[in-house]
């Protein structure tokens, strides 16, 4: 018996005879694939996630690959714009000049590229077909397959989160064929977080928000052995779908008109996860849980199959016959704790065989006749489904097996497979965040005693420097009052200076100063999610964290106060750095310092790495909403210097109150990594840079794009606080005034927020002319394509007193002029958009809305269109910037 095993050890390193036969066909295989797919000078030197964002020719126009070398491009495209249609490319090919003559006299075809081969085709491991050739389809799976094995870890973690957002089956142990080296995705799915109703046995529900590394709940798969009629992915699908709402999240062989065989996708585990919503109607199960599919044949990926059943509360194994090979592959799993259910299709089978095997497995796999489920065509399938769905709810319900993505990474590890979070530099980071994040027990205890120059000094430092920058423009202003505000600012200044950072702050700057570029990253990435960690429990209902400002006993608002709860974040180490740095500037430029004694000279050069790497840095300090400039134009120059001759900059913002799905709108477009949801602090703006391909650069005529989100500075209404509305109008005119091109994103049809109208007065008497852009995102009517003309006019016509008070501010009077009527506005050209609701169906279940990708597509071609023909004022260079950055 332990010969005849040996035939389904393919996997572990076991089997001399595959180790010395079967690897050599499937090596020349996989080099075929990444030879077919461009891919194959990207397995020494990774594909990044820098190369896959940068901004070329192709992304302005929705275009169809040619030949399958277009085809990774074209998916990272896609998944980049959250487009449900990712897994499922049409190809263009060119037809050969020596091809054989066609029927038709057009010179191209059209192929469909199929994500999915049947799960019934009998894939023997020792026979395999013709190699696909450019002029064939290539199956989706082995295009992810290839694209995952040729990028790097970073680029990895972003493919599998945007499927996620497209509830698609994520990758969960990527195959190597060639070198039977499985890998386990931990790191990728790192990021991926998860919003679901928790209903405890007594007492009121609310909704949860975990990562899905981190959450333990039971877990079932669904694999395949020798062969079978029954689909294993449609079953899956029909289990995870809601009423009558059929959702592909595994992709199978019925969505399109025919198969693919999979090259070297076959022993990829896939998952799914169901969330509950809350909802009776649509809630299958009353808690997470979790769903394998393992793709191609137990006893030809016999090391997935063992990880499945030493991780799963049950395993449904689909097949038509039972022979003696696929007895011998169960009994050893004698010693499993695992259920097991069959699903059997006899008509297609040897009946009598297929019961004689089955009653011995009977006791060898503690199964009873309940364990054996018959399905063919004559079965009611709503009726199969819901039988399949009752046996899981009673597992569930019964005591079982529950495991989080890391428990299974360690059964992995247990079992010979690699762990991708296992590399030196990863786990070298990990250390690095967990001796900060250890002494982290309270966050407001930490920031006080931890990050000490972001205290009282730094508020009244920040308010001297805005009345002394007010005081520029008085006319005559008392050369008294000027020194005064000098010499309180150099003191605050000192005192700043008298610190040294902190052992968390060294900590973090050693970090950020690792001569590896990966190993800081990864550092980046783990405190991000450290540092949510640890905030995690004191996260407040949304209700509480509602950006208005109401004055204190009815006086007017303390702008030397936070203004809302504020997690702790990476932005504070960062913003410890920018204090240190501004104070030892401040003091050198006064003459109290020398500038031979400086030890923080080298702080932006540090902060300006990590902005050329895709890290978001704070523009606009969200403790005391202002800037700090020292600091700002420090880093601005260091990124001069860096880029050297690509330093021409067109400057993209975005405003709007929040909530309005500003950070969400430009992440999609751009592929950008502004923080959402619960996990932004909603206070200050942060920009991030976006590469222009050296290729395109003379085109678009500008090198880079410099993104800025406005975050939460801009509140929704006029309060009775004239500060608040003067800074808010003040923060709007800087965003404003530094930009090429603004997006204002608004909620409501006339919720256009009075500080941005305040801002729009502004700038018109100085002849600042940027591209404007509307973006409407929350209209009742979802099928409007666009506002007709009378409605755009209606969407820039604020509220009259709304209106009058900005003008009335800018003293004004009766020279106020509706926002319709400013030059750049004008409502009959493309300056409104409407964009479609973000999901298609009810969250957490809910997929991104084609409608909505496609809507953001358009708005992105439009901007890079102006860009491209000038429309966006003249475009900047980085010393330029940092001249407007000082003025404004």
């Amino acid at each position: 018996m332990e010969g005849d095993d040996c035939d389904f050890r393919y996997g572990d390193g076991t089997n001399e005879a595959q180790d010395n036969d079967f690897p050599t066909v499937e090596r020349s295989r996989l080099q075929e694939m990444l030879s077919l797919l461009g891919l194959e000078t990207y397995q020494v030197q990774k594909l990044s996630l820098q190369d896959s964002l940068q901004i070329s020719f192709d992304s302005m126009k929705n275009w169809a690959p040619q030949v399958p070398k277009d085809l990774p491009w074209n998916f990272l495209r896609k998944l980049q714009a959250l487009n449900a249609e990712a897994r499922n490319t049409t190809m263009v090919l060119d037809v050969l000049p020596d091809a054989r003559p066609v029927e038709k006299e057009s010179q191209m075809e059209e192929e469909i590229i199929y994500w999915d081969p049947a799960d019934d085709i009998t894939a023997d491991i020792y026979s395999f077909s013709e190699l696909p050739t450019p002029d064939t389809p290539v199956n989706p799976l082995d295009l992810l397959c290839a694209l995952l094995l040729s990028s790097d870890s970073f680029l990895q973690q972003e493919i599998v989160l945007k499927m996620s957002l497209c509830q698609f089956a994520l990758p969960l142990v990527l195959p190597d064929s060639e070198n039977h080296y499985h890998t386990f995705l931990l790191w990728a799915m790192r990021g991926i977080m998860r919003t679901w109703w928790s209903q405890p046995p007594r007492g009121l529900g609310s909704f949860r928000e975990d990562s899905v590394v981190l959450s333990r709940v039971p877990t079932f798969a669904f694999v395949r052995m020798d062969v079978s009629s029954n689909s294993k992915s449609q079953l899956l699908n029909a289990i995870l779908s809601p009423g009558h709402r059929q959702w592909d999240c595994f992709w199978h062989r019925d969505l399109n008109l025919g198969t693919n065989p999979r090259e070297i996708a076959d022993g990829l585990i896939e998952i799914s996860w169901f969330f509950p919503g809350g909802r009776e109607d649509l809630d299958i199960f009353p808690e997470p849980v979790a769903f394998l599919n393992l793709r191609g044949d137990i006893g030809s990926h016999w090391l997935q199959f063992k990880l499945l059943t030493e991780i799963s509360s049950a395993v449904f194994i689909l097949t038509d016959n039972i022979s003696k090979k696929e007895y011998k592959l169960l009994y050893s799993m004698k010693e499993s704790t695992t259920k097991y259910y069959f699903i059997l299709s006899p008509y297609r089978g040897k009946r009598n065989t297929n019961l004689r095997f089955l009653n011995k497995l009977i006791p060898v796999l503690k199964i009873d006749h309940s364990h054996v489920l018959v399905k063919v065509s004559s079965t009611d399938s709503e009726s199969f489904v819901k039988r399949i769905r009752a046996i899981i709810g009673n597992v569930v319900r019964a005591p079982c097996r529950r495991v989080s993505v890391e428990d299974m990474a360690h059964a992995a590890r247990k079992l010979g497979l690699k762990v991708d979070e296992d590399c030196e530099e990863c786990q070298k980071a990990k250390d690095r965040m967990e001796r900060i994040t250890r002494k982290i027990k309270d966050s407001d205890a930490y920031r006080r005693d931890e990050l000490r120059l972001q205290g009282d000094p730094w508020r009244k430092a920040a308010q001297v420097e805005k009345e002394f920058c007010q005081l520029q423009w008085a006319t005559d202003p008392p050369e008294k009052h000027r020194a005064d505000l000098r010499r309180r600012l150099l003191e605050l200044r000192m005192q700043q200076n008298g610190h040294d950072p902190t052992s968390g702050v060294q900590e973090f700057i050693s970090g950020i100063s690792s001569p590896s570029p990966g190993e800081k990253q990864y550092f980046l990435r783990w405190m991000e999610w450290g540092l949510a960690r640890v905030a995690q429990p004191r996260l407040r209902q949304p209700s509480e964290t509602l950006l208005t400002l109401r004055p204190k006993h009815g006086g007017a608002a303390d702008l030397g106060e936070p203004l809302w709860p504020e997690p702790l974040g990476v932005e504070h180490f960062l913003r410890e750095m920018g204090q240190f740095y501004e104070a030892e500037s401040c003091l050198v430029e006064a003459g109290r310092l020398p500038a031979g004694q400086r030890r923080f000279a080298h702080f932006p050069g540090l902060a300006s790495e990590l902005l050329l790497a895709g890290q978001p840095l704070e523009l606009i300090d969200g403790s005391t909403l202002s800037t700090p400039v020292r600091w700002v134009t420090g880093l601005l120059k260091e990124l001069h210097v860096r880029l050297e001759r690509r330093s021409r900059l067109v400057v993209l913002s975005a405003l709007g109150v929040p909530g309005t799905g500003k950070s969400t709108l430009l992440n999609t477009m751009f592929g950008l990594r502004f923080a959402t949801g619960k996990s932004c602090s909603s206070r200050g703006a942060f920009m991030q840079l976006i590469t222009v391909a050296e290729g395109f650069s003379q085109d678009l005529g500008c090198d880079h794009i410099l993104v800025i989100d406005s975050g939460g500075l801009i509140g929704g209404a006029l309060t009775s606080a004239g500060d608040r509305f003067e800074l808010e109008a003040s923060l709007a005119t800087l965003l404003m005034g530094l930009s090429n091109v603004t997006v204002v994103s608004l909620a409501e049809t006339r919720d256009i927020p009075p500080a941005i109208l305040h801002a729009f007065l502004r700038l018109e008497k100085t002849g600042h002319m940027p591209n404007y852009q509307f973006v409407y995102q929350n209209l009742h009517e979802m099928s409007a394509p666009n506002p007709r003309p009378r409605d755009r006019r209606q969407l820039l016509d604020p509220p009259g007193d709304l209106s009058r008070a900005a003008a009335q501010m800018e003293k004004q009077g009766e020279g106020f002029r509706a926002l319709a009527g400013l030059a750049f506005c004008d409502p009959e050209k493309q300056h409104i958009w409407h964009i479609p609701g973000l999901w298609h169906g009810a969250p957490p279940m809910a997929a991104v809305s084609l409608a909505y990708s496609e809507a953001i597509f358009e708005l992105k071609r439009c901007l890079l269109e102006n860009i491209r023909n000038g429309l966006s004022n003249q475009n900047k260079n980085i010393q330029q910037l940092i001249e407007l950055v000082r003025r404004l």
